[in-house]
């Protein structure tokens, strides 16, 4: 299969939520970039997205099986209005599964269960997504045809449905395809992370979208304390330029530099934990024989918004 028959694999580098206001930083525009090339190009059937935020058990993945889908403000301190933001979206059981199956099919564990969206997706997405087409919603309200099939509703399935109206409605929700999200390992073990990317490629021949969102460079402690100070730190742009060479490594070595990446002296300066860097593994080996490509970098105090791209896109 060439890599046009398939869609290509993201990771985000999705910042804090303030990125959705800030329409002014690079960052906002170039996530706005990379939405539209996903909309307006890839036209996936669904998206499953790992985010640096979830993290479930040491040997099991966890996988939002919820049709629908509340929102988690998995942040701090930040001014009232932030905590009323909205996502319309609509999760699928039937991908849900799907991803379910591959991964066990790995020989690694997987469970279903009911979850919002934590801020490693929807904030981003709010930011870049615009009008991804569903060809399974051109028929009415949206992905499941069987709610509102039949003379008879419910009270339940009504408000499935409106729910369902809200999230397929592109003047309310653009990106009408269903998401589904998926957890890391709790863990910090990259070979493991890599191959749970690789039990999940398969699902990108059927023209489901795989991004993994989480931060190039991540240190809050430093940010913390050079807050205002935009310098790059002397560890964000060596780590920085270490990653795009890992990533940007030949398919057939590339798991090995991500492996070793951890292993450097500036890594755990760069990240104090590694959740944020861990999807990127997992995107790694979702990619298969794909090479990666940074699309672009932003070095910023303790931070990095690298954003990467694993396999082509076709033409419009």
């Amino acid at each position: 299969m060439s890599p046009l028959e398939r869609t290509p694999v993201y990771f985000l580098s999705h910042g804090g939520p303030n990125i959705m206001y800030d329409h002014d930083h690079p960052a906002h525009r170039k996530l706005q970039e990379i939405g539209r090339e996903i909309t307006s190009k890839v036209k996936p059937l669904a998206v499953v997205v790992f985010s640096a935020h979830w993290q479930a058990l040491r040997d099991t993945v966890e996988v939002n099986n919820a049709e629908i889908t509340e929102l988690i403000y998995d942040f701090y301190g930040f001014p009232s209005h932030y905590y009323e933001e909205k996502f319309p979206n609509v999760g699928s059981r039937e991908i849900a599964q799907k991803v379910i199956d591959a991964i066990r099919g790995a020989g690694m564990k997987a469970e279903g269960v009911k979850r919002g969206l934590d801020h490693g997706v929807w904030a981003s997405f709010k930011c870049g997504m615009s009008s991804i087409v569903n060809p399974l919603s051109s028929h009415g309200l949206g992905y499941c045809t069987e709610y509102y099939l039949g003379e008879k509703l419910s009270t339940k399935t009504m408000k499935i449905l409106i729910h369902f109206f809200l999230a397929f409605n592109t003047d309310q929700n653009p990106l009408n395809v269903p998401i589904v999200q998926v957890s890391l390992f709790k863990t910090e073990d990259p070979i493991q992370h890599y191959r749970l990317g690789q039990a999940v490629a398969k699902l990108r021949e059927e023209n489901i979208q795989i991004i993994v969102s989480g931060m190039a460079v991540h240190n809050l402690r430093d940010l913390r304390l050079t807050y205002g100070d935009s310098k790059p730190m002397p560890y964000t742009t060596s780590f920085d330029e270490a990653l795009k060479d890992a990533v940007t490594t030949p398919p057939a070595q590339r798991e090995k530099a991500l492996v070793d990446l951890l292993k450097r002296a500036d890594a755990r300066q760069a990240h104090p934990t590694f959740d944020h860097l861990l999807p990127i593994h997992v995107g790694a080996g979702a990619a298969g024989e794909d090479v990666g490509k940074r699309l672009w970098t932003l070095e910023e105090g303790s931070m990095s918004w690298a954003q990467f791209r694993f396999g082509e896109v076709g033409a419009d």
